[in-house]
């Protein structure tokens, strides 16, 4: 699978080095983040647009460790609305040793062109951190969880326009989770980084990765290009199981 590739490719740059200096610790008690934005149109002989928009914050408070991100995915081509898609995500991790934690996490997603209504799942689990240098972060974990989904049928028209939906009943099982996260300081400006989550349940495996190089243009301001991708593993009869986006956004940090 591509995102296998990818994250082979992304742990072959892990420098030995970075196994012995430990990451300088957060700021305690504030919130930091950051927020990215992206838009691209096209107007004369093709006719798109697409917007994309993301937030992420993060707090240390003593042991715990909360993050929030939140994104929206926009896209039209010749006045059909081709893309649409809010996400939305939590995660509280606790500190109980030096490199291990334990977490709960919860998740919601409504995309109107996957052919789900909407899936959320609730997950409890434990991670570990392999390494935690000031230049690499590279940590896994493992947990289990409650699933939910609703699947749909999409009825389009001759244009490619849906014209009405048909929503399935309701779906919940239980589901086992996994996920690595990996960052890697490229250069004092540049920032590779990788999010891999992945989701089993009996009505559904929802794979989704987030590849990203982020370039620094001032203390606040970088530019980042990301490849995202996301596989259902049984999307509603006609539907295609793999998406994958490209983005060119601003980025904001706070």
């Amino acid at each position: 699978m591509r995102s296998h590739v990818l994250l082979i490719s992304l742990l072959g740059l892990l420098p030995a080095v970075a196994l012995c200096d430990q990451a300088p610790a957060p700021p305690m008690g504030v919130w930091t983040g950051k927020g990215q934005l992206g838009f691209l149109g096209s107007q004369g002989n093709t006719d798109a647009q697409s917007l994309n928009a993301a937030f992420d914050a993060g707090l240390l408070s003593g042991l715990w460790q909360h993050t929030a991100h939140l994104d929206y995915l926009y896209g039209q081509s010749a006045h059909v609305v081709a893309a649409e898609r809010w996400d939305a995500q939590w995660q509280s991790n606790y500190s109980f040793a030096p490199r291990m934690f334990a977490f709960g996490a919860a998740q919601y997603q409504h995309d109107m062109f996957s052919g789900f209504q909407y899936q959320a799942s609730e997950t409890v689990g434990v991670g570990y951190k392999l390494i935690n240098s000031a230049a690499t972060k590279l940590d896994v974990q493992v947990g289990v969880g409650d699933q939910q989904l609703r699947p749909e049928d999409l009825i389009k028209n001759g244009t490619g326009a849906v014209i009405y939906r048909i929503p399935g009943p309701s779906q919940s099982s239980a589901i086992v989770s996994g996920g690595i996260n990996y960052s890697q300081v490229l250069t004092s400006t540049a920032t590779l980084t990788n999010k891999l989550l992945l989701q089993s349940g009996s009505a559904n495996t929802l794979l989704t990765d987030a590849l990203a190089l982020t370039v620094k243009m001032s203390t606040r301001l970088a530019l980042s290009l990301g490849y995202n991708l996301q596989n259902n593993s049984n999307p509603p009869a006609g539907l295609k199981k793999l998406d994958t986006t490209e983005t060119v956004n601003l980025v904001f940090s706070f």
